[in-house]
């Protein structure tokens, strides 16, 4: 039976779909206690009395803990700057809260009411700090620094302690100026991208224990379980291997689950209880508890001859990390490298940094980076190709990277380079044609610089409103983004296969605990499995569960877990079949895999070769503007990605459709706003993600399938690609119906009219 490329039922659905499946919410053991995490609420301030007295007599509190009850009171995914609970009689750094979601107390009681209502009766004193909420006013002269104590173990040393940048990356090659001077045409812009809320169906929950060995077992969602077992312990103060961490259904996660919520508190409370603890954020807690994607605002300058070919590019970079590093630092380095598109550009000076505030950590989200790195890139293109009268195709396609060409840090692209093929399938399904004279839309029309009206048009959308007059446009943008772990960052994932039958081979269990976060990792895996052993996926069975199960696998994100362990468990397989051959039955055997290595930035040049491999994705936007109300409908996208091999195509067309819905989303809709620090969009009624008519009405999946040479079976990772190009090629298409230019998202509704109006 065929395994891979087949799209059979993927094993988890029944049980998802009937309900049947447990998510953490769901699980509850006996004699459990409920935990209440109280935040601070304020953005900023040093705190100078907290009281639990009242709070720790209320009815059927267990205890309340703070500060002081935590071993090793520091925890970061990337850097330890952020304290477990906010208070006194911990470290210096924990004095102070920066940020409305930091945790300063928790409180374990009977029943979830009860500890609710004891939070209330915390009395807590704080000295008001300023406010910092923008980059540029957090790196002014005077301006406090949010983080001026030390943290353990800290990566860079070099920072200024009484400065709030966090980290700044550059690229140096060529000669600018020389380069400019080269140009027949330059073009300038301003880019800005906000905030995006993960809004997955699951909000955090989770359940904590102690087991009858003595280990401390945590049961919730997340994206990567031996780094959750690795911060727990280390707050704990105690070896890996008395924490257990499983995961059992994960309602979704986005990069949302990579960095901390609730492990270490339940983990803390349960060890210091001694009995099992639960808690169940609600949505709002979700909102103002967890991490956003980056805003950014990026600054640009690209020149190109009058040939179409670009000359020279000029970058600068500042994106919020907010008041913790959280993964602000590697979101940083993979934005510097893609705020200049997959092109080939001679002369390039990128400076890149990100700064502490006081808002709402920036952190993983899927496309770490990319969307608004390739939001400017393209634009640029975009505006170029108008600038020169040339088709935005073909200027594309006289610019795009290929096998051979040396990326801006001085490295080769890696071999199996699809950059030209997936733009080129994107042109031609979205009515572009190629001739003698290079890339053009049919029948000879190009995007205009005037506004495309119909008058008298009359539409009906879900607001039953009528449109008199309607503005129609298309718009393209092509991108591509590392798979995998970047920038020298430790790359492995561990896998075993066991073997058994008789005469032949029966059956297999195969160990890999990637997490399933929903995108159907698990079923890839078995699928794989099955093809590389040749067995039917009946066959074959997981084991996925927790931390016993085998060594890290790594995080579900940056698109490596298929990629990752698809080798892992391809190594396994093949030393297990060595075995077999050899008359070992049953045959077991374990591989670590270990990708080619990258290195991180040169400080002065940013040379390096920076990631494993890449994914591209190219995307055609049909839209139509209401032009009394700045309505936008993306009437058709079309989104074509090289997955090297589509393990389940299915699932592949699955992820081209979430994903490009997410990202209308964040280009159309989304806007979580920030006051002060304080999020004034706490909810989903205020915080609007799309629903069915707000999505593209028409999306086209196409997929493409270049086997990559490191990739196992020829697979390569594409789950965040189709995030990329969206909103550029939308804002093309909104050029191309009004003649206007928006290079700041969102583009709401009254966004697009005032820029009609201007």
């Amino acid at each position: 039976m065929r395994a891979v490329g087949s799209s059979l039922p993927r094993f988890d659905a029944a049980e998802k779909v009937t309900g049947q499946a447990a998510y953490p919410g769901d699980i509850d053991l006996p004699n459990q206690a409920w935990l209440k995490i109280v935040f601070a609420r304020v953005p900023h301030a040093r705190i100078l009395r907290l009281d639990t007295t009242r709070a720790a007599a209320a009815d059927g509190v267990v205890v309340v803990l703070t500060a002081a009850d935590v071993p090793v009171n520091e925890y970061g995914l990337v850097m330890p700057d952020q304290p477990v609970l906010c208070g006194l009689g911990s470290t210096p750094q924990a004095e102070f809260v920066r940020w409305e979601g930091d945790k300063i107390a928790l409180i374990v009681a009977e029943t979830p009411e009860q500890a609710e209502a004891a939070a209330g009766l915390l009395d807590i004193e704080y000295e008001p700090l300023p406010v910092i909420t923008d980059p540029e006013q957090a790196l002014a002269a005077g301006a406090q620094p949010l983080h001026p104590h030390p943290f353990s173990n800290f990566p860079y040393e070099e920072r200024d302690r009484q400065s709030n940048l966090l980290v700044a990356h550059r690229l140096r090659r060529g000669d600018m100026a020389d380069g400019f001077a080269q140009a027949d045409v330059c073009v300038e812009g301003v880019y800005s991208t906000h905030p995006q809320e993960h809004a997955y169906l699951q909000p955090e929950a989770g359940l904590a224990h102690i087991r009858a060995d003595g280990r401390v077992e945590l049961i919730v969602a997340g994206q990567w379980m031996h780094e959750d077992q690795e911060q727990i312990a280390h707050a704990l103060d105690l070896p890996a291997s008395r924490i257990v961490v499983r995961y059992p259904a994960v309602g979704g996660a986005f990069g949302g689950r990579e960095d901390m919520s609730i492990q270490i508190p339940l983990a803390l409370a349960a060890w210091k209880t001694g009995r099992p603890v639960k808690t169940i954020w609600s949505r709002e807690e979700s909102i103002v508890g967890h991490h956003k994607r980056h805003a950014f605002v990026i600054r640009a300058k690209w020149g190109a001859t009058k040939e179409g070919k670009l000359v020279a590019a000029q970058m600068e970079m500042t994106s919020d990390a907010g008041a913790y590093a959280y993964t602000s630092t590697k979101v940083l380095a993979n934005a510097t490298l893609m705020c200049l598109g997959p092109y080939e550009i001679p002369n390039v000076h990128v400076d890149a940094r990100t700064v502490y505030t006081n808002n709402c950590p920036g952190g993983a989200f899927r496309g770490f980076g990319g969307p608004q790195a390739h939001f400017a890139a393209e634009m640029q293109m975009t505006k170029l190709a108008h600038a020169l009268d040339i088709d935005p195709v073909e200027l594309r396609m006289r610019n795009l990277l290929r096998d051979g060409s040396l990326l801006v840090t001085g490295s080769p692209v890696p071999a199996g380079c699809t950059a030209v093929e997936v733009l080129a399938e994107a042109a031609r399904q979205g009515g572009w044609q190629e001739n003698g004279g290079g890339w053009s839309l049919a029948g000879g029309r190009q995007p205009s610089a005037q506004p495309r009206i119909a008058e008298g048009d009359a539409l009906t959308t879900s607001l039953d409103s009528s449109r008199t007059r309607v503005a129609r446009g298309r718009g393209i943008a092509a991108s591509y983004k590392n798979v995998g772990y970047s920038f020298g960052f430790p790359e492995h994932c561990n896998a075993w296969v066991e073997l058994h039958g008789g005469e032949r081979i029966e059956r297999a269990r195969v160990g890999c605990v990637g997490a399933e976060v929903g995108q159907g990792a698990h079923t890839a895996f078995v699928l794989m499995a099955a093809e590389m052993l040749g067995l039917s996926p009946e066959q074959v069975e997981l084991e996925a569960e927790d931390t016993d199960v085998t060594g890290s696998s790594g995080s579900s994100s940056a698109s490596r877990m298929t990629f990752m362990a698809g080798n892992a468990i391809q190594g396994a397989a093949e030393r297990a079949l060595a075995l077999w051959n050899d008359e070992e039955r049953p045959a077991r055997a374990e591989f670590l895999y270990r990708p080619r290595a990258t290195t991180p930035f040169d400080r002065e040049t940013g040379e390096c070769d920076p990631n494993i491999t890449y994914g591209y994705c190219a995307q055609v936007a049909d839209v139509e503007v209401d032009c009394e109300t700045g309505h936008v409908t993306v009437k058709r996208l079309i989104s074509v990605n090289d997955v090297g091999r589509a393990v389940h195509p299915q699932h592949v067309e699955g992820q081209i459709e979430g994903c490009v819905a997410q990202s209308v989303g964040w280009t159309l809709l989304e806007n979580y706003l920030q006051e002060e620090g304080r999020t004034v969009t706490p909810h989903l009624s205020n915080y609007l993600i799309p629903g069915v008519a707000d999505v593209a009405e028409e999306m086209v999946p196409v997929i493409l399938e270049y086997p990559d040479p490191q990739g196992p079976l020829g697979v390569r990772g594409m789950a965040e690609m189709p995030f990329l190009p969206t909103a550029p090629a939308i804002a093309a298409a909104l050029h191309d119906a009004l003649g206007v230019w928006y290079d700041e998202l969102p583009f709401t509704p009254e966004t697009v009219w005032r820029g009609m109006e201007r």
